[in-house]
Formats: structure tokens, C-alpha cells, sequence
């Protein structure tokens, strides 16, 4: 056979040999597919074995628990590695003197020593009323007119005195006069001296009586009313009576008289301030009715009373007053300058209240604090005064010193 045959390319009229060929190779095709999906399986089943028979990985390790506070009695540590160490800041006490101004409210008020209040010498009707409230009056000035039948029992009494003396002065008189002559005994002319010392006596009572009334017991015209007058001069500054009013207690005042040329200014002050204050002290007061005004004045007296319910007590200052322009009842505001004193001082900011107790942690050692209770004597701005508790140059806790309690 000619080669050129051998080698040509089969056609449609080729016999049935060729499709056998097209099988072989799609066997070979799915054989290859088949090894490639077995190694994966191997390299799986490989990769299995290794998890599941290498040894388990050591577990990490639990991070160690920080303190952030450790107590040994009263002494509080904050560790090194405490998160509180930036929260908390230090500072050293100190100590400073303070000149302190001391300022209280006070009041106006008249002095008690040039203040009386008039009260009639005896019950009756008011007739007349010669005076009205605020009114300036003069010593012996009538103010008002009393009708009373008292009176005429008083006069009486005057009267019977006066007779059963003159009567007690003959009998003694006669007496003497007989014992001179052996007329009488003894005994006799002793009774008549007494008689006439007590009528003396007597007499003399009802015309202090009448004195004390307000009328001359020597007066030839008898009266059943009685003028009341001023006892000093002064401001009427109560009133409380009126024309026809009957006036049946003797001891009720008619009305008040003060002397106003000098007047006291009274200031309250609280018990925690009283070692702030001593008699000579110089004092301003401004007065509400004057704004601008300072009267400069000194401290007459502080009170030896505390009152009980208030807790506070008296202090008095005395201002010369001729205009008047000072009226009993003006508020005012006094303000005493106290010498300097020496307090430490720490800021507001470390003060910590517990229970009733105000404290500050007191540094005792590096990052080392302790409890202190402390006495605050007053407070300015963030700054508080302290009269006891800490001493000056020992380091507190400022900020943050609340993170310290339990």
C-alpha cells in the first residue's frame, strides 16, 4: 500500500474503529479527575490526623487581680499599681493669721437708763390727755389729768394726821407742864411722848403720800384730780391712753418717755463668735435708713447672758443722737474689727463629711492616708479655717479624697 494512504485523516467513510478511540479517551479524562479528588481526600484526612493527634496548646494565663486600696487599721495604702494613684492629689496644709471682720445684724433701740415709762400714781377716769405720741416734752410737762376718788381718801388721811398730831402735842405739852408741879406720874407723861412720836410719824406718811401723788399736801384748795407731769424730758414714744379712758392699774404705764440724745445700737452675736468681741472694740455700723453712712463707734458692753434659744447674745454700742436722725427700730449692720489670729488653712475641696464629723485624709506616709477629724472655725471662698485637727506642713489629700472611704 502506497504510504501517502497510511497516513491521511479519517473521513465520515471511515470504518468503525475511531469512535472506540473517543471512548479510551474520556476514560483516561474521568481517571484523571478521580486521582485529583483522592489526593485532596488524602490531604484532608492528613491534615485531620495531625489536629486531632498533636497535644492540646498550653492555656494562656489569667491576668493577676490589682488592688486598688489596702487597709491596716486606720491607715489606707494605695499600691502602685492602684488606678487610684491618678485620680488622687496632694497638699500642704498651712498657716496663715487672719484679720478678721466680723459683721452682724443689729437694731436701734433707746437706753434703757433714759427710758421711763409713766405709770399713774392712782386709779381713776382720764380727764384730760395733753400730750400725743412722738411729741418732745420738758421735765414737769403735764401729760395727762386723772379724776380720782382715791385722792379724797388720801387727803383725809392727811387731815386726820394732822389733827391727832396737834391733839398728841397738847397732851405731851400739858404732861410736861405737870410734871413739873408733881402733878402727874411719871408713867402718864412717857404714854404722851409716845402719842406724839407716832402721831408725828403718821403725819408725816400722809404727806409723803401726797407728795408721791403729785399734789402739795399744804394746798388750800383740795382736789379730786391729780396731774400727771414728765418725770425727764425726751420723745413720747408710746402711747397707751385716751380722754375718758378709766384707769384702774396703777401699774400699767401710760405711756413711754425716752431720751433720745443718746441712743444704743444692739447687735446679735452667736456663740461661736463671742471670743471675737470685747468691750472698747472698735466697731462701724451702716444703717439701712442711710445707705453710704458709717458711724464709727466702740463696743460699750457684751452681755453676760446667752440667750437659750437663740444662741446668741448682746452686744451693745452707744452713738451720740442730737439730730434725732437715729430712731429706735432702724436696722443696721455692725461690723466689728477683730484682731489677726492664726488658723490653719486647707482647701474646701478636702473636706469630707462623715456621720457628724467634718474629716481630711492626712498623708501619714508616701501614698499612705489616714482619717482626721477637724474643728472649722469659719470658711472663705473655697478656703476652710481650721481651729484644730491638722498642723501646718502636713500633706492632705485635696482631690479625690472621697475615693478613700469605704
Amino acid at each position: 500500500m502506497p504510504a501517502d494512504s497510511r497516513s491521511r485523516t479519517s473521513g465520515p467513510d471511515d470504518p468503525p474503529h475511531s469512535g472506540a478511540s473517543a471512548a479510551h479517551d474520556r476514560r483516561a479524562s474521568s481517571l484523571s479527575q478521580g486521582a485529583v479528588f483522592l489526593a485532596a481526600a488524602l490531604l484532608v484526612v492528613a491534615a485531620t490526623y495531625r489536629v486531632v493527634g498533636s497535644p492540646p496548646p498550653a492555656p494562656a494565663e489569667l491576668p493577676t487581680k490589682v488592688q486598688l486600696l489596702i487597709r491596716s487599721g486606720d491607715a489606707i495604702a494605695v499600691p502602685a499599681a492602684s488606678s487610684l494613684r491618678a485620680k488622687l492629689a496632694t497638699a500642704a496644709v498651712t498657716e496663715r493669721a487672719i484679720p478678721r471682720n466680723l459683721a452682724l445684724p443689729a437694731v436701734v433701740e433707746a437706753d434703757p437708763a433714759r427710758l421711763i415709762k409713766v405709770a399713774p400714781p392712782l386709779a381713776g377716769r382720764v380727764t384730760q390727755l395733753k400730750v400725743s405720741l412722738g411729741q418732745q416734752v420738758e421735765a414737769g410737762q403735764p401729760l395727762v389729768v386723772i379724776d380720782s376718788p382715791d385722792l379724797g381718801t388720801a387727803y383725809s388721811d392727811y387731815d386726820r394726821a394732822k389733827a391727832l398730831l396737834a391733839l398728841a402735842l397738847t397732851n405731851r405739852d400739858r404732861q410736861r407742864g405737870l410734871i413739873k408741879f408733881g402733878g402727874a406720874a411719871t408713867r402718864d407723861l412717857e404714854q404722851a411722848e409716845t402719842d406724839y412720836v407716832t402721831a408725828e410719824v403718821e403725819e408725816r406718811r400722809a404727806a409723803a403720800h401726797l407728795k408721791q401723788i403729785g399734789v402739795d399736801p399744804a394746798a388750800v384748795n383740795v382736789s379730786r384730780t391729780v396731774t400727771v407731769v414728765a418725770p425727764m424730758a425726751g420723745s413720747v414714744t408710746d402711747l397707751g391712753v385716751a380722754p375718758g379712758q378709766y384707769w384702774n392699774d396703777a401699774t400699767a404705764a401710760l405711756m413711754t418717755i425716752a431720751d433720745l440724745d443718746t441712743v444704743w445700737v444692739t447687735a446679735s452675736a452667736p456663740e461661736n463668735n463671742i471670743a471675737l468681741i470685747a468691750k472698747g472694740q472698735a466697731v462701724d455700723v451702716a444703717f439701712t435708713a442711710y445707705p453710704g453712712e458709717i458711724r464709727h463707734g466702740t463696743v460699750l458692753f457684751v452681755s453676760d447672758v446667752l440667750d437659750t434659744d437663740t444662741r446668741r447674745t448682746k452686744v451693745r454700742i452707744a452713738f451720740d443722737n442730737p439730730d434725732r436722725r437715729l430712731r429706735p427700730g432702724m436696722f443696721a449692720t455692725a461690723t466689728f474689727h477683730a484682731g489677726g489670729q492664726n488658723f490653719t488653712v486647707v482647701p474646701t475641696s478636702a473636706l469630707l463629711l462623715k456621720d457628724d464629723a467634718t474629716q481630711v485624709y492626712v498623708e501619714t506616709a508616701p501614698w499612705t492616708f489616714e482619717a482626721r477629724s477637724v474643728d472649722i472655725a469659719f470658711q472663705q471662698g473655697d478656703e476652710a479655717f481650721l481651729k484644730a485637727g491638722v498642723e501646718a506642713g502636713q500633706r492632705i489629700v485635696v482631690k479625690g479624697g472621697v475615693l478613700l472611704g469605704d
